[in-house]
């Protein structure tokens, strides 16, 4: 008789892992951002199949929001069907995702968000473990909410993408912390490499911060991702990128994205004036025209905004 015979299978961890992510994308948001999601998720039609809620904002009170910048990926399955200026999928093909800027009332508020668009493939591409450019998968290694999705298989696709993150984060960190299966260790360690390998200033207390802020969290997910990339190792899976390669690809393109802005950084006017506000408490009414050429009226805003103390 089999020595297995009467014992029960032993759980695929990385199953289990893409279970609990999935049940964290599944958890409820606030009124606010179901109500910004469903605004941003119209502005791109049919060809949108998934609105995902990430950032610092998950973690405060409604009461909050309208003081904040709520962040956003909008997936979607086809970049022509997305805009009404053919340019727009272009670049986003070439260099994911667009960037948007949008504004929404709420009560006696406002709401504002900075959203990314991309489409599914590149997205399951940015998240997984050949992906050399950090910006994906640090994200979404870290919690998000799936507020809405065409379908089931839809949901599935993105909670196997976030799973990924999760894994090419911690196999991506593991080399420079040998035998360490502390979370805290890894995870902290994790977000200062992916801070380098970006144009972000943040220093190790942001990293400390975040890991605090979901503490269960990454002790809940962190031994069944190292289960399922020791897993991995023996199939040949590991990924080939040092950090010093990442460091180089992550700001180059951070650069790029940044010059591409420029062109596709719809509000984005609106968005530079509102951050002024927030720190100085200047604000200015502008213009439908100056709304769209933002180049041209720079300087003239600028002036009135300098004589205004909006900086110095």
């Amino acid at each position: 008789m089999s020595a297995t015979v009467g014992m029960s299978a032993q759980p695929d961890p990385k199953q289990t892992l893409t279970g609990l992510i999935a049940a964290e994308l599944a958890q409820p948001v606030a009124q606010a951002a179901r109500d910004m999601a469903e605004a941003v998720r119209c502005r791109h039609g049919s060809a949108a199949i998934a609105v995902l809620f990430y950032g610092s904002c998950l973690r405060q009170p409604e009461t909050q929001l309208a003081e904040s910048l709520l962040d956003f990926y909008v997936l979607v399955d086809d970049y022509k069907a997305a805009y009404d200026r053919p340019w727009l999928a272009i670049a986003n093909r070439l260099l994911p995702p667009n960037v948007f800027y949008l504004e929404i009332p709420f009560g006696a508020d406002k709401l504002r968000t900075k959203y990314a668009v991309i489409s599914l493939e590149q997205f399951r591409r940015g998240t997984g473990a050949a992906a050399a450019n950090v910006s994906l998968w640090a994200r979404f290694s870290q919690p998000a909410r799936l507020i809405w999705s065409r379908d089931p298989a839809i949901a599935a696709a993105v909670a196997e993408a976030c799973t990924e993150a999760v894994l090419t984060m911690l196999g991506a960190i593991r080399p420079q912390q040998p035998g360490t299966e502390d979370p805290e260790s890894l995870w902290v360690a994790a977000f200062q490499a992916t801070y380098r390998a970006e144009l972000r200033p943040e220093g190790s207390d942001r990293a400390r911060h975040i890991y605090e802020s979901d503490r269960t969290r990454y002790e809940a997910v962190t031994p069944q991702a190292l289960q399922a990339l020791r897993q991995r190792e023996g199939q040949g899976r590991n990924a080939r990128h040092s950090w010093e390669s990442r460091r180089r690809i992550g700001k180059l393109l951070n650069i790029a994205r940044l010059l591409k802005a420029a062109f596709t950084f719809d509000g984005g006017l609106d968005y530079i004036l509102w951050k002024l506000k927030r720190h100085s408490g200047v604000s200015i009414e502008v213009t439908d025209w100056q709304r769209r050429h933002p180049l041209l009226s720079a300087p003239f805003l600028a002036w009135r905004l300098y004589r205004r103390g909006a900086f110095r």
